[in-house]
């Protein structure tokens, strides 16, 4: 019998638990049904208010924690997730819909991004700089904490967002004041739970759902010392106005509209199956940096078409808690209407529906996989973010007419690439403005390697050394001999 219990969601402040919130209750509405299952107290400014001031005083002695130390708690960590593994699955199926069989992958991701940056606890290094005997002085550098940095994460991926911000900021010896988002508080209840299981002190990770009004005391608040923001470009436009009058530094991990180009000498059936599953089926197509626009060389257009359009039709659409179904619904009603009032906007302008593009007729929140082909490079579908399960087919005669479509948008998270020319390949990478660029099927958010865009797509990194140092602030010092 699937189980549909949620967990309760609490306020965690301090090493402590409430249901006790200012902010008010959410109603949390289960997609794949369409009915409340959950009431999540709300943070307001004043819960805030007290998470922050916990976590500065946490930060008093966080910061002097052995590195060792550090890195065991965070190794603890990754143990749990490992540990809880099929309740991840399931609490991210009643979150936003994710079916338990995409779920399982995201712990086994989650815990490979806490134990890299557990590795990093102990590798905080100075430097000396230039040679003290030549200029009468010691220069030296150092690596520091922030404080308190203020986390707020998306709905799509609570559990991988939790584990790309938390790890690197606490292994550097800052505090954190996460907010996530209220459609999505499952994941981080249970996440709550493994901090307090690994041993860490009251104080050094807070999490709390809260409003709108919550997440602008959590960016302004004067002990918040940097940001670290996923979502979109019109929230973090408001953070970064919040963020002005104090210089204050954010990392801001956006939207994107990746491309996909696609070359004669391609493999195209695996082109096609990861160009589908990763646009279409991986979170319904509710993901930031899926290849959503599929460009291809004219000289195999109709026969990447009829692939597409032949492994698109094999998606298994179902309940979320069937371990069968391959993608569930989309987040809420709200998507549902967006998305569909692009899929009519983009048959008006001409695009040719190729497949789907209705909403399926069962309770909760379900769409068909869409596919359009004959997308113009400048219409609303082939600039716009869909978050939702619609990919674009477009043309090329060109190398540079590929790269010209692909960087042809104000985003630039992602760009991918399949050809089995390796020299084309790396000299198309070096063209394409984008932030990170995938080679035929290269796996995404791999933690060794920087993740973050360009333009509408944000600034900043996650992942590798380059998320790490994001929490570290360098400082000079000299002494005259």
């Amino acid at each position: 019998m699937i189980d549909r219990t949620p967990p309760e969601v609490q306020l965690h402040v301090n090493g402590e638990r409430t249901t006790a919130a200012g902010g008010g209750i959410h109603e949390h509405i289960d997609p794949a049904t369409g009915e409340v299952n959950a009431r999540i107290p709300l943070a307001d400014k004043r819960d805030v208010e007290n998470a922050v001031q916990a976590a500065h005083t946490a930060y008093q002695s966080w910061r002097r924690t052995a590195p060792a130390e550090r890195r065991r708690m965070l190794d603890r960590l990754a143990d749990l997730i490992d540990e809880n593994a099929d309740e991840f699955a399931r609490l991210g199926a009643l979150d936003n819909g994710t079916p338990v069989r995409a779920g399982a992958a995201f712990p086994p991701l989650a815990s490979a991004w806490v134990r890299y940056y557990a590795g990093w606890a102990d590798k905080i290094t100075g430097d000396v700089d230039g040679n003290p005997i030549e200029n009468g002085e010691f220069n030296y550098s150092l690596r520091e904490p922030y404080g308190v940095i203020g986390i707020i994460i998306t709905w799509n991926g609570p559990l991988i967002s939790l584990a790309m911000k938390i790890p690197p900021a606490v292994a550097a010896g800052n505090t954190v004041v996460v907010k996530p988002s209220e459609l999505t508080p499952f994941s981080g209840e249970l996440f709550m739970d493994l901090v307090s299981r690994a041993g860490f002190p009251p104080g050094v990770i807070n999490l709390l759902p809260g409003t709108s009004e919550a997440g602008n005391e959590l960016v302004t608040h004067d002990l918040v010392k940097k940001v670290s923001f996923t979502g979109g470009p019109a929230t973090a436009t408001k953070i970064l106005e919040a963020c002005a009058p104090t210089m204050k530094p954010a990392v801001l991990e956006l939207g994107g509209k990746s491309a996909n180009l696609v070359f004669p000498d391609a493999d195209l059936q695996a082109a096609c199956a990861h160009g589908v599953y990763l646009s279409i089926a991986t979170l319904t197509g509710q993901g930031c940096a899926f290849p959503t626009r599929m460009i291809v060389h004219e000289s195999i257009h109709d026969q990447v078409v009829e692939t597409i359009k032949a492994v698109a039709a094999t998606i298994a659409v179902g309940d979320p808690m069937d371990p069968d179904t391959v993608t569930g619904p989309v987040v809420n009603s709200a998507a549902v209407d967006r998305i569909l009032g692009m899929i009519q906007r983009a048959q008006e302008e001409g695009a040719t529906l190729v497949l789907g593009g209705k909403r399926i007729d069962r309770p909760g929140f379900y769409l068909e996989p869409t596919v359009f082909d004959n997308v113009s490079p400048d219409s609303e579908l082939g600039q716009t973010e869909v978050f939702g399960p619609v990919l674009s087919i477009m043309t090329f005669s060109t190398d540079e007419e590929a790269v010209e479509i692909a960087n042809a948008t104000r985003y630039g998270l992602s760009g991918y690439i399949q050809t089995r020319d390796l020299q084309r390949a790396l000299r198309i990478a070096a063209e394409l403005d984008t932030g990170e660029v995938l080679i035929n099927g290269a796996a995404n958010l791999a933690v060794q390697r920087p993740f973050g865009g360009i333009g509408l797509s944000g600034t900043g990194k996650e992942g590798g050394r380059a998320g790490f140092e994001e929490f570290l602030r360098l400082k000079g010092i000299g002494v005259k001999l």
